[in-house]
């Protein structure tokens, strides 16, 4: 067995744990900022799922690419980290 899929496996149960746990918060509040932080972890959790198809040959990486990295890789990067930063704001502005 490769390792690699083994990493994801391991990826895959611990992120979905943290992703139940994420949903299972979302109920209880509706904080905007702690929803950011929810929808970063979601969409962290979506990325290994993605990159995992990918490794496995079910999907194939887009041909549009940006600053020469291909358009789907590069928002898998960027959208949790988006997601990241508006909450971190959001939860810096909310203590002042």
């Amino acid at each position: 067995m490769d390792y690699e899929i083994s990493l994801f496996i391991i990826k895959l149960i611990l992120g979905g744990i943290v992703s139940f746990l994420a949903i299972l918060l979302m109920s209880k509040t509706r904080d905007f900022a702690s929803m950011t932080l929810i929808f970063g972890i979601l969409s962290g959790y979506a990325v290994i799922v993605y990159k995992l198809l990918i490794k496995l040959g079910v999907l194939t990486v887009s041909k549009i690419q940006v600053f020469g990295i291909p358009l789907s890789i590069f928002l898998c990067i960027l959208i949790p980290s988006v997601f990241f930063i508006i909450s971190f704001i959001l939860l810096i502005l909310k203590k002042k």
